[in-house]
């Protein structure tokens, strides 16, 4: 131990020497891992020294902190390992998608645990595990073993030296933005990253969130966006009692990375990968749907389908269900069509506290919610994915729920990532040809192959539709491109933010061609139905072509979710759902004795049911639909208060029977 005192008081004594040396190396270390080359990286050192200089700068500004404490090396530690952590988190997750790591990643961790095992094989969990705890004693270590710094601390001056240093970082910064060497604005996530440095862009998706106010906001400016007939229209309460005429439901099937692969330019199938859609998108409405990602963020194409909201208005990286969301209503096309009548469903052949959907939802104006904790009869992809086939099930479950009309907004998972890079399927329905590496065509292969049997479902779909005889519109999309390695050049279209969407009907609609944005897809739907019900779908079919249309729509969004609701009369006018979790009321009808073992029997139990006492879970066999048995001892007194909770994946109760 001594040897290391001694070499730490030779070598290091110098401690802004030291950090700068340590801020330079973690600098090229993180930017050579996000860009997965060391040659990539030193281009982007001589391209953009400036930009490189102040991420530099940053990291050197961070570790300031050590001069306020005696155990200067335990920070450095510290502070060398959170970044050196975060860069390389983002250069493995860059890996899997093409969307990088932020702050909002963390908040997700919840839900990213649970879909580790579709990721990672056992021995690589492990070896994280692993690792994970030999860092936790090696920073013990560190605080045990190495020495403080020797001097006595002058606190009053080494405070001012760091808030010298903060004033210069300040300035440093405002430089920064002023000459380009970074930007306040991220266009694109995935780009930003790559140009403005990954320290700068990883902390302004924690320090940037929401969205700004208007320089002029206030009362005047914001009714000022519309006209004075069209606020009257807007305080109108529609009459929905007694005859009136009947609307179509309305369902939208969010796909999961669906998109025609065969506007990829140098691939060639044997067989047209989605027959259905592309039948749909030649006799119905369709066109190319710009949507706000690529390779991850379901969550924010949803949200923006839903409310008609603009993510890019909120912080780079930010997801609105897990910020504003959490807890305040807003305006959506479930709240809208409420208004009118309607009954308002969603369903996800997924967990249904992943991205908070089940605290979320109430929020958005939703009657009820049917995760995969409420199916039953699920099949699973190789890589442990829900299909959609089930959807069609529990689609018309919703429909047949309720007397009313109905919106029903579904969330596809069966094409999630990630893609495996071994040949997984012996006998795949499309094969493909011109990709020369074998992992990646191997991948590519895969994908197709889900989305093939995800183009089967769409035909199953409108197919069971048809047979309703409901009126209806059905409204299928992808919400963003595969997480496969796809640039804009090898499409067609030149645009890897675009999917693409059909409006298919029953009810006899013109097919109007043209291409959107996610977020006005909703009113451009509720406008060909004759609907005009709600803030933003009104603004959006009137306002599309207005030349302040991106500014007066951000105005309408900081007013209804961060500002005085101005729009709303300073009211606001959407109260949480009394939303329920499934549509099929979950039943426990009696409870059997056999011998020393008891049974719960009832109605729509599914593999995730499990019998709770007191809102403790207690060890449950699925034995069917209509049984489930207990594996554990109970007090003959506690016998009567068992019930069935829904529980999901990690654990967490979504609903208990009455």
């Amino acid at each position: 131990m001594k040897s290391y005192k001694t070499f730490f008081e030779r070598y290091l004594h110098n401690s802004i020497a030291l950090c700068v040396v340590l801020s330079v190396t973690i600098n090229f270390i993180i930017e050579a891992v996000s860009r997965r080359s060391v040659f990539a990286c030193l281009d982007y050192m001589t391209g953009s020294p400036m930009t490189f200089f102040y991420n530099t700068c940053m990291i050197f500004f961070t570790f300031s902190i050590a001069y306020l404490v005696k155990r200067r090396i335990f920070v450095y530690v510290i502070v060398s390992l959170f970044w050196l952590a975060t860069g390389i988190t983002n250069g493995i997750i860059l890996s899997y998608r093409i969307t990088p790591f932020t702050v909002t990643d963390l908040s997700l961790l919840s839900s990213v645990m649970s879909i580790i095992p579709n990721y990672l094989n056992t021995v690589q969990i492990v070896l994280a595990a692993a690792a994970g705890v030999l860092l936790i004693l090696a920073l013990v270590l560190v605080f045990l073993f190495m020495p403080k710094h020797k001097q006595k601390i002058n606190y009053k001056k080494s405070a001012a030296g760091v808030l010298i240093l903060t004033l210069s970082f300040i300035g440093l910064t405002n430089l920064a933005i002023s000459q380009n060497w970074v930007s306040t604005y991220f266009g694109n996530l995935n780009y930003a990253y790559r140009d403005y440095g990954f320290p700068y862009c990883f902390m302004n998706t924690w320090l940037n969130t929401g969205i700004s106010a208007p320089g002029n906001y206030s009362s005047d400016e914001i009714l000022g966006i519309f006209t004075e007939e069209e606020l009257k229209e807007l305080t109108i309460i529609p009459v929905t009692n007694g005859e009136k005429e009947r609307k179509p439901n309305v369902i939208f099937l969010q796909m999961e990375s669906f998109f025609d692969p065969t506007l990829m330019e140098n691939l060639h199938f044997s067989a047209d990968p989605v027959p259905n859609f592309r039948e749909l998108k030649n006799e119905y409405s369709s066109g190319f749907l710009t949507v706000p990602s690529i390779g991850a963020g379901t969550a924010n194409t949803e949200f923006e389908v839903m409310t008609g909201m603009r993510v890019r208005f909120f912080g780079p990286g930010e997801y609105p269900y897990k910020s504003v969301l959490k807890d305040k209503t807003c305006e959506t096309i479930a709240y809208d069509l409420k208004r009118l009548g309607y009954g308002t469903h969603a369903i996800h052949n997924h967990r249904g506290a992943f991205y908070g959907r089940n605290k979320v939802f109430p929020n958005l104006g939703y009657d009820t919610f049917t995760s995969l904790e409420y199916m039953n009869s699920v099949s699973k992809t190789p890589k442990n994915w829900a299909k959609d086939g089930v959807l069609i099930e529990e689609i018309l479950a919703a429909l047949n729920s309720t007397e009313s009309e109905d919106m029903v907004y579904t969330i596809s998972v069966q094409g999630h990532g990630q893609y495996p890079e071994k040949k997984i399927i012996k006998d795949p329905a499309v094969t493909i040809s011109g990709i020369t590496v074998e992992s990646e065509a191997n991948a590519f292969e895969y994908y197709i192959q889900q989305i093939y049997e995800m183009d089967e479902f769409i035909g199953e779909m409108t197919n069971a539709l048809e047979e309703l005889e409901e009126p209806t519109v059905l409204v299928i999309y992808g919400d963003h491109l595969p997480g496969l390695p796809i640039s804009d050049a090898d499409l067609v279209n030149k645009n890897i933010y675009e999917t693409q969407y059909v409006i298919w009907d029953n009810i006899g609609l013109d097919k109007q061609d043209k291409d959107l944005y996610t977020y006005q897809l909703g009113a451009e739907v509720l406008n060909q139905i004759g609907i005009h019900e709600g803030v933003l779908t009104k603004y959006h079919q009137k306002h599309r072509d207005d030349s302040s249309y991106l500014a007066n729509l951000k105005a309408l969004q900081y007013d209804m979710l961060y500002g005085k609701q101005y729009i709303f009369g300073e009211t606001n006018p959407f109260e949480p759902t009394n939303m329920k979790m499934g549509v099929r009321e979950i039943k426990v009808e009696r409870v059997v004795e056999i011998g020393k073992e008891y049974y719960i029997k009832g109605q729509n139990f599914t593999p995730f049911s499990k019998i709770s006492i007191g809102g403790e879970v207690l060890d449950t066999i699925f034995l069917g639909p209509t049984v489930l048995g207990l594996l554990e001892e109970v007090k003959p007194k506690d016998v009567s208060k068992m019930k069935v909770s829904q529980v999901e994946k990690n654990n967490e109760i979504l609903s208990t029977t009455e």
